[in-house]
């Protein structure tokens, strides 16, 4: 019976040692995470920042083109409408 009450109380240490291990490991997990958590907020607000204005730019941009395109195809069509008359 001794022995057994040893086993245990070994066993206990052991838990007890190991249940200690793990918390220290959750919390340096829970740390890294709230850590990385931090970092990609900070480079996503960091990469907005610097390029929205550039897409609004690039936007503007676009709508100024496709208002040409727009002009031109329709110019094209009017010269087309008016052309030449039909070959006989």
């Amino acid at each position: 019976m001794k022995k057994l009450d040893k086993r245990i109380k070994v066993l206990q240490k052991q838990l007890a040692e190991l249940s200690s291990r793990a918390g220290k490991a959750r919390g340096q997990a829970r740390w890294r995470l709230k850590r990385l958590e931090r970092q990609t907020r900070v480079k996503v607000a960091r990469t907005v920042r610097v390029l929205e204005p550039k897409v609004r730019r690039a936007v503007v941009e676009a709508k100024a083109i496709a208002r040409g395109v727009r002009a031109g195809v329709s110019a094209g069509v009017a010269a087309y409408r008016e052309g030449r008359p039909p070959k006989r």
